[in-house]
């Protein structure tokens, strides 16, 4: 363990300083903030439940995995595609739902890894299903993307589509020339920098960021309270097969802190903990009105960069987040932030995430000359970014959990090899 000191300056139960500790938690704060509000951002929700329910999923991961693993929980971006649909037919409620059937899709999944191993997620879920499902996240997206950046309401406006444009450019740039904490919260810079270009250009309403209290709660949505739940089971089918995508980014970012921690996560506090920490905070976040949340790659990296791994520092990050959900006027900010801003640098943010779907593919050496391969990554490909729905009554899946579910189960019951290859 010796030789592992030399590179790690707070260890995982160490304890920073006051000032030491909020100056880190801030750090960790900008780096998720970006990519946290975006989420509810684009699916219609209030960013400052995504801040909260981000910072209250945080504390239960630690509480949960007995504050030996040092990661934060926030919005998921694999669940937007379904989410936006949902939201314009059905309204929140019906996201509600998914959500906490995400968290029990975890839960159960943890259940099942105490008692037979994890072999099996490895089986059902390989790189030829998940790297095209990650494809089809993000290009499905693409047309949503295209419409922020260049309608203002019904008709197309060179304004909004310049905007977009400097928006992306801006935070290529960034991404491209700024080096550590920067480039973590490049996004963050991005959306700053488009936003000011779009106040130039006479894009950005403030009236409901004068008119909004500085301290004001979030607009939670609880059940029972806010609304009468009732049973949509188009939401459940749309987002929970999704839960075994993000189950493979869990797993990875796992992955990533075993090998800068100089620790095995798996055996201690082992999967079935960490599984179930992930599930409950996509449940607490359904229940208060947020979206589903997972393990976030952008605190990964500022801790890479800081080489501090304390969990007290993700804990600090964690009751920040909540304490910025209840800024009012910084949630009334938030949602002022113009279309042409959020196409810009969606423009970007949905490529990386095609584009990390590629990354998969090419990482694992998947050959496409096998034409097993060919077949599932096809299928998956077309029918998820062409939203081929399945409609069974009144009920609706998204052509993504379709293609989910077709994928694992064509992985399953296909021969590795042709009768052709044979």
């Amino acid at each position: 363990m010796a030789q592992a000191k030399n590179d790690i300056l707070m260890d995982i139960h160490d304890r920073p300083t006051p000032l030491h500790w909020f100056g880190l938690s801030l750090q960790h704060l900008f780096a998720m903030f970006g990519s946290t509000v975006l989420v509810p951002i684009l699916v219609g929700l209030n960013p400052g439940i995504a801040l909260f329910s981000s910072g209250v999923g945080t504390l239960l991961y630690i509480l949960i995995t007995r504050g030996k693993i040092p990661a934060y929980m926030s919005s998921s971006f694999s669940f937007i595609v379904p989410m936006v649909a949902l939201m314009k037919t059905l309204g929140y409620p019906s996201i509600a739902q998914g959500t906490i059937a995400v968290g029990l899709v975890y839960l159960i999944t943890a259940l099942i890894v105490s008692f037979v191993g994890s072999d099996w997620i490895d089986k059902a879920l390989p790189p030829i299903v998940v790297g095209p499902i990650v494809i089809v996240i993000g290009l499905s997206l693409a047309g949503t993307a295209a419409k922020d950046a260049t309608m203002n309401g019904s008709h197309y406006d060179l304004k909004f589509f310049i905007v977009a444009l400097i928006t992306a450019l801006i935070t290529i740039l960034l991404n491209m020339y700024l080096k550590g904490f920067g480039s973590q919260v490049a996004i963050l810079l991005g959306i700053i920098a488009g936003y000011l270009v779009a106040v130039m250009f006479n894009l950005v309403d403030f009236t409901p960021v004068l008119k909004t209290p500085w301290f004001k709660a979030p607009n939670f949505e609880v059940p029972f309270v806010n609304y009468d739940p009732k049973f949509y089971g188009q939401a459940i089918l749309s987002l929970a097969p999704i839960a075994f995508v993000t189950m493979t980014e869990h797993m990875g970012h796992i992955m990533v802190l075993d090998g800068l921690t100089h620790r095995n996560f798996f055996k201690n506090p082992g999967l079935k903990k960490t599984l179930a920490g992930d599930g409950t905070a996509s449940i607490v976040a359904g229940l208060i009105g947020g979206p589903p949340i997972t393990s976030y790659g952008e605190n990964i990296g500022v801790m890479a960069i800081t080489k501090i791994y304390s969990v007290w520092v993700l804990g600090g990050t964690a009751v920040l987040a909540m304490i910025f959900g209840f800024i009012g006027k910084l949630s009334a900010l938030i949602q002022s932030i113009p279309s042409p801003v959020i196409g810009g640098i969606s423009f970007l943010l949905f490529g990386v995430i095609a584009s990390s779907g590629l990354r998969i593919l090419i990482d694992n050496q998947v050959d496409f000359n096998q034409k097993r391969n060919l077949m599932i990554g096809s299928l998956i490909l077309v029918i998820g970014i062409g939203n081929a729905y399945l409609q069974i009554g009144t009920y609706q899946f998204s052509g993504l959990a379709v293609a989910t579910v077709l994928g694992i189960v064509l992985n399953l019951i296909l021969p590795q090899k042709a009768a052709s290859e044979k």
